[in-house]
């Protein structure tokens, strides 16, 4: 192995790709190669190193300097004065909001790294994903050598219960208890199943680790193959995560080139192999057997329970599905233990939480923390807080099936149970933060718009019950809102949980539920005084040029209906019956002289 004194590690996540990181790279290599440096330095496209707000992302090793938003002028910067004189380019290193002291900050040092501990995302950002080398290097398959030589499917299942591992995908079943019902079907085939089909608007957990560690996966459903029966899997993963599926692909390959998957594995009999299919969009198609009947070549539509998917699954035999997440856990339970594993979290819910901290944050990226962390401390200490100096609204967990947590509730353990018992849910993942200028029921109208969108129609509730209570709140925030149609969506929600076939439906009525519940005052202000108290949805805004007018005519001149008057030098006016509120007049405005209201 050749051996390098300085690593510059180049983020090739799809945030940071899509910002230039292949530019990057590409630059890295011909300046080092210019300087004579090319024995010396080794340039590494690395996964996700979660702090996407701050990419394009490059980390120089051994001093772990974190340089941030490089554009491709400053790789010779960083070659010529780092890499060349051994200078650190101060004016290119990531910055905090609030300073410290030491201007070069190690990662871990950084408030957004501080209080993460790392265990799915464990080599994201540290390992070339396309290197199985690398993976190796840093224990990979080394479980899956325990388990097939050391422990029994039994014992590895045994692990797994023990470790109370639960499922990152949005429903939290035990995994250990999931794979102990398949282990008892009997069948001449079993399959274990990859969700990979990452649906939630915001969410980015699971494309992250496919992407930045995609044999950690592998290995994963390999070990619960062995556990359940299964000498066949399936990775159903998003035809939009172009990255991922390719980097996915290129790790199959080489672990069957290295004997890890195919046939009598480590010499031991046990023979295993995995396969890719590519998910079209359909957002249901994330419910397990919506997604094992896309897999089989039929319409993504959920059937009935029972026969679970343990008992008769893929291509009617019994099967097992976790997603993304919860398999990245599993190496490092079954290398370290159960009792390691444990010792990470709460009683009810041990482990890490990766989350897509995403909406009105400053720290917008990927976080793992132990389970129990308040939100508090996820959207202050990591997240840096809102933007503008804002004040915190809500926070949006579970994304479409979840509900909006309000500040009052911020300092809330994140724990499956307790996320449930306060009108939300853990979901897959999905953080999506709001200010005083969201308006809560249009962010309720707009969540259950994508419900509406993505139901498959198989069942009466979802598929009209969702519409309903969609074109309810379209009226409310338009102004057209009614006495009643608060109790109307209380009650079709009420139904709709309790008779909607598959999860997508029993769950899409959360965002209103919960908004209700906690902004209530907000429903009943579009509706009884047509008002949006955020002074967000529209048709309820009415413009006005207050005295600090300097008679610019700027705004008359942007207006599309000429909707304002006013001479040179003279306060202007806005004529409300011909203003259509499109906001152009207060953006152009130089004063802060047009308010809304």
């Amino acid at each position: 192995m050749d051996l390098y004194r300085a690593h510059v590690l180049v983020c090739g996540g799809t945030g940071c790709t899509s910002s230039g990181s292949n530019e990057l790279i590409k630059r890295f290599e011909e300046q080092i190669a210019k300087h004579g440096l090319d024995k010396e330095v080794k340039v590494v496209r690395t996964g996700c190193f979660g702090l996407c707000e701050a990419g394009p992302v490059v980390i120089v090793y051994p001093e772990g300097t974190f340089y941030s938003r490089i554009k491709v002028e400053d790789v010779d910067t960083i070659v010529a004065e780092h890499l060349l004189k051994g200078r650190i380019a101060q004016h290119l290193v990531y910055k905090e909001k609030e300073e410290h002291e030491d201007a070069h900050l190690s990662l871990d040092d950084i408030d957004f790294y501080r209080d993460q501990r790392r265990v799915a995302l464990r080599n994201c950002g540290v390992i070339d994903p396309e290197n199985i080398d690398e993976y190796i290097a840093f224990d990979g398959y080394q479980a899956l050598a325990k388990v097939l030589t050391e422990m029994s499917p039994e014992d590895v299942i045994n692990e797994m219960i023990k470790s109370g591992l639960r499922g990152r995908g949005g429903g939290g079943f035990p995994t250990g208890t999931k794979w102990k019902f398949a282990a008892a079907s009997k069948a001449d085939q079993k399959y274990i199943i990859c969700n990979a089909d990452e649906g939630d608007p915001g969410a980015f957990m699971d494309r992250s680790i496919l992407e930045g560690d995609p044999h950690s996966v592998i290995e994963a459903m390999a070990i619960g193959g062995y556990a359940i029966g299964a000498s066949e899997g399936y990775v159903y993963v998003r035809a939009e995560y172009p990255i991922a599926v390719k980097r996915l692909q290129l790790a199959i390959d080489q672990a069957r080139e290295y004997g890890l998957l195919g046939k009598n594995i480590f010499g031991t009999g046990f023979d295993f192999d995995m396969y890719i299919r590519l998910g079209a969009g359909a957002f249901v198609c994330g419910e397990e057997t919506a997604l094992m009947r896309s897999i089989e070549g039929k319409r993504g539509e959920p059937t009935p329970k029972p026969p679970f998917p343990a008992v008769r699954g893929l291509f009617d035999k019994p099967s097992n599905i976790n997603n993304v997440e919860t398999y990245a856990n599993i190496p490092q339970i079954i290398l370290k233990g159960a009792d390691w594993f444990t010792s990470i979290g709460t009683e009810k819910s041990p482990g890490t939480k990766v989350f897509a901290l995403g909406g009105k944050i400053n720290n917008t990226g990927l976080v793992e923390v132990p389970m129990g962390t308040p939100l508090r401390d996820i959207i202050y200490k990591i997240g840096g807080g809102i933007p503008g100096g804002k004040a915190f609204k809500a926070v949006q967990t579970g994304g479409p099936s979840g509900g909006c947590i309000p500040a009052d509730l911020l300092d809330t353990p994140i724990e499956y149970d307790t996320l449930t018992a306060i009108g939300s849910m853990m979901g897959s993942g999905g953080m999506i933060v709001m200010d005083e200028d969201n308006c809560m029921v249009d962010i309720a109208r707009f969540f259950l718009d994508f419900t509406v969108d993505e139901s498959c129609g198989k069942c009466t509730p979802c598929r009209i019950g969702t519409k309903r209570m969609l074109e309810i709140l379209e009226r409310i925030t338009e102004g057209k809102g009614e006495e009643g149609d608060i109790e109307k969506l209380e009650a079709l929600a009420t139904n709709i949980k309790s008779t909607a076939l598959c999860g997508l439906g029993q769950t899409a009525p959360n965002p209103v539920l919960s908004t209700l519940k906690y902004f209530r005052s907000e429903y009943e202000a579009h509706i009884k005084e047509k008002r949006c108290p955020a002074h967000h949805c529209q048709k309820l805004l009415n413009y006005e040029i207050t005295d600090k007018c300097r008679g610019c005519t700027a705004c008359a001149r942007v207006c599309p209906v000429n909707a304002i008057t006013g001479n040179v030098k003279e306060m202007h006016t806005i004529d409300t019956t011909k203003c259509i509120k499109c906001g152009s007049c207060m953006e152009k405005c130089r004063f802060g002289a047009i308010v809304k209201n």
